[in-house]
């Protein structure tokens, strides 16, 4: 196998669309500007930052449809490739069993940061057990394998490094949609207020709105309540940040990795390649060979429902944001031709607690969008990718391996 697959898979792919200089400088290119080492072997998360770089190149020059069909079957083939070839990995350098053992860790983390740690020391087991691998000339064979087995180890780093950062994200999301509703409930008392005001006088001209007073007081109370308790626990700002423009790429190709790179189905597919060795080495594994290959099945069949998933979810919220958005941009519109032509201040509080109660509602379905695609973007995002803090500064290894 090549040192440096995806590398030489990215050249001839690219190749077809920009001639191989064209493809040579994209890569080159890309690698600078993400200040990756530039001996490192790339991998598939490596290869869509690249691909984004070009698509947005193609964009100016053949147009959106042509790019967007071009990076959909690209990405497709890359799903396919990623299947049937582990990314090239370093092993951790030092002793499978260091002499020293480490104290214990305290139990006094939060419960959340123990399965993190526990996947990076799982990581770098498997890394150590590379180099062991290769090391030994009677199991150098079985070193594609423990290739697959770094690459599942780290995925699940990157798993928990995720729900870390969905974690930060949904706490900074509920205070601003917190911020949200203080701002309406404080948009809804000062229009109570006027509206008292309104049924008090009409109650004096002897109308019977007895009843409607009542009630409005009794609100308005309430929400004063609520606004004495929430209005010291927030940022008054937050609830006037801009509303994100909500716009994202659904298609299920654009997130085909996620299959392949799902944390389940590359583990069991190290089980499956572990099952093939075992049976190409003469032991009796046929039975066991079978059943991994059931269970790489069943993974990828989880893994596409788990994305199915979270494209709904996203789809769903898409679709309900883009109204809402449009009836904010129409109330804003109407707040400023009511205060351009004078008009009453109860209109101008309704229609301004309009106003609030619609930014609250399209931010909680902005703020689900964006948790969807960072879910989405977890494993194919070049952002953050464990298997390169692995191979940071490691120099390509000259032996070959099998998948």
């Amino acid at each position: 196998m090549s040192h440096d697959p995806y590398r030489e898979w990215l050249r001839t792919r690219l190749g077809q669309e920009l001639g191989l200089h064209g493809a040579e400088t994209a890569i080159e290119g890309a690698v600078q500007r993400r200040g990756w080492p530039a001996l490192r072997a790339l991998g598939p998360r490596d290869v869509v930052a690249v691909l984004q770089d070009v698509y947005s190149g193609l964009r100016q020059t053949v147009g959106d449809t042509r790019a967007d069909s071009w990076l959909q079957s690209t990405t497709v083939d890359l799903a396919e490739y990623a299947q049937t070839v582990p990314v090239p990995a370093q092993p951790t350098p030092g002793p499978l069993a260091p002499e020293a053992t480490p104290a214990p860790l305290r139990w006094g983390r939060r419960a959340h940061d123990l399965p993190l740690l526990l996947a990076r020391a799982n990581a770098e087991i498997a890394g150590r057990s590379l180099g062991a691998i290769r090391a030994d000339p009677t199991l150098r064979g079985l070193a594609g394998t423990a290739e697959w087995d770094v690459q599942a180890t780290l995925a699940e780093v990157r798993r928990w490094e995720t729900e870390k950062m969905l974690s930060s994200l949904r706490a900074d999301h509920s205070r601003t949609e917190v911020a949200d509703a203080v701002a309406a409930a404080a948009a809804q008392a000062e229009w109570l207020r006027l509206n008292v005001r309104e049924l008090q006088a009409e109650l004096k001209g002897g109308q019977n709105v007895v009843a409607q007073l009542a009630h409005a007081r009794l609100t308005l109370t309430q929400l004063d309540a609520f606004l004495q308790a929430f209005t010291p626990l927030i940022e008054a700002g937050d609830a006037d940040q801009p509303l994100p423009p909500g716009e994202a790429r659904l298609d299920r190709d654009f997130f085909s990795l996620e299959v392949p790179l799902n944390p389940a189905v590359l583990r069991a597919r190290h089980a499956l390649k572990l099952a093939q060795w075992r049976a190409e080495a003469g032991q009796d594994a046929g039975a066991a060979t079978a059943q991994a290959q059931q269970a790489l099945e069943a993974a990828e069949t989880e893994a596409r429902a788990q994305l199915e998933t979270t494209l709904h979810t996203a789809r769903t919220a898409q679709a309900r944001f883009a109204p809402l958005r449009q009836q904010v941009g129409a109330l804003e519109e109407r707040l400023k031709v009511l205060g351009q032509r004078g008009g009453d201040p109860l209109s101008l509080a309704r229609v301004r607690l309009e106003w609030r109660q619609a930014r609250a509602a399209a931010r909680v379905q902005a703020h689900l969008l964006e948790q969807a695609m960072r879910l989405l973007e977890s494993l194919v995002d070049a952002g953050v990718t464990s298997d390169q803090a692995l191979n940071q500064g490691a120099a390509q290894n000259p032996e070959q391996t099998e998948n």
